[in-house]
C-alpha cells in the first residue's frame, strides 16, 4: 500500500474545511486576496511568518500543525 504524505498546502486546506470557511472569507479574515489563499492551497506560494501566524489564530491550529520544516523542498 503506498504511503501518502500530507502538504502544508493540504493541511491548510483541510483546516479551512474543518473551520467552514470559503477561500474567500478566509482571506477577508487574514487580509489576503482569495488568488493568495487559492497559492497557499495549491502550495504555490510559501506564506511569511505574519501570515502563517494569521492562518494558524484564524484556524485555530499551530503554525508547526500547518507548516513544518518537513514541507521544504
Amino acid at each position: 500500500m503506498a504511503r501518502t504524505t500530507t502538504t502544508a498546502a493540504n493541511r491548510v486546506r483541510a483546516a479551512r474545511r474543518d473551520a467552514d470557511l470559503t477561500q474567500q472569507r478566509l482571506a477577508e479574515l487574514i487580509g489576503v486576496s482569495r488568488q493568495t489563499v487559492v497559492a497557499i492551497e495549491n502550495g504555490g506560494y510559501a506564506p511569511s511568518v505574519y501570515l502563517a501566524l494569521a492562518l494558524g489564530r484564524v484556524l485555530g491550529r499551530s503554525v508547526e500543525e500547518l507548516f513544518s520544516e518537513e514541507d521544504r523542498g
